[in-house]
């Protein structure tokens, strides 16, 4: 995969992954750009050894994101997560892009297999941050639409174990020191769930219990890491309101947040062009950072 963006990878299991066996899927890249030559727009789907795409920083500062795509949990958009990690790499920050296998594919435990590799990421680079040349204590989590949904559960249910321990990573802290979410699927609960990333994440007749369990505005507690988050007023696919719960639910646990309401921009703007208001969120977030002293 690493050969899709010319970058290194990290693979997170050092055998098949959890609740893999007899599970196979085949890798497939679907490009989606009208113009391939000028730009791509592809989404990955079939991940079977889940890894993590280095994005190494131009002038490293420790600081570190784990750049989670999105997809509807139905692909990964890893074009639109890279670039985005390449943009936080010119200012210091070193990026690794969650390359995560998809609950639908036939993996066991199917609804928290994207977790069981979020966490895993969280715990390796943790371990291994010097020889990433990063700061454990400022790794920090950004996703994207569903990817939003699996970084607000890994910064939610960290203190959960959706796998057993492999090895000694496994006894680092799968909480991010911070969390980034931008027009992020948050609620599984109607009216305001995205029911195509439902679906694909908690099949097609859920009870309210399990919805619920998913449901990221119900398990905010003062715990939660501070966040950021972003989304456009005129998202056509993810209702804003699935944003907004969040950061009520945020304000009500007395965690620290920041919130940014674009009047106009739809759903996965990334970074935006330069005529948008809204592609002014990566300088927001670096503000953000700095004045959180996560930026040194």
């Amino acid at each position: 995969m690493s050969d899709l963006l010319g970058a290194d990878t990290v693979s997170l299991w050092p055998g098949v992954p959890p609740g893999g066996d007899g599970v196979n899927p085949q890798l497939q890249v679907e490009e989606r750009s009208p113009d391939p030559q000028k730009f791509h727009d592809r989404t990955l789907s079939g991940v079977a050894r889940p890894s993590l795409l280095v994005v190494p920083a131009r002038s490293p500062t420790g600081a570190a994101l784990l750049v989670v795509p999105g997809g509807g949990y139905r692909g990964l958009t890893i074009d639109t997560a890279f670039s985005v990690a390449q943009r936080f790499a010119q200012f210091g920050i070193t990026g690794f892009v969650l390359l995560y296998r998809l609950p639908h594919e036939g993996w066991h435990d199917a609804a928290n297999t994207p977790l069981q590799d979020a966490m895993r990421a969280m715990r390796l680079l943790r371990a291994n941050g010097t020889r990433h040349g990063i700061d454990a204590s400022r790794l920090g989590v950004l996703g994207f639409s569903a990817g939003g949904h699996l970084a607000a559960m890994l910064s939610l249910r960290s203190d959960t174990e959706p796998y057993a321990a492999v090895d000694a990573a496994d006894r680092e802290n799968a909480r991010p020191a911070f969390a980034t979410l931008l027009y992020p699927v948050i609620t599984m609960l109607p009216p305001y769930a995205h029911e195509a990333s439902r679906e694909m994440l908690l099949g097609d007749r859920p009870t309210l219990a399990v919805r619920r369990a998913y449901s990221g505005e119900h398990l905010v507690t003062p715990a939660a890491p501070p966040m950021f988050l972003a989304a456009a007023a005129d998202d056509p696919d993810v209702p804003i309101e699935n944003t907004l719960a969040m950061f009520k639910a945020l304000r009500r646990a007395r965690v620290p947040a920041e919130l940014h309401i674009f009047e106009r921009g739809g759903h996965g703007f990334g970074l935006g062009s330069r005529s948008q208001p809204l592609s002014a969120w990566p300088g927001l977030l670096l503000n953000w950072l700095t004045d959180r002293q996560q930026l040194r």
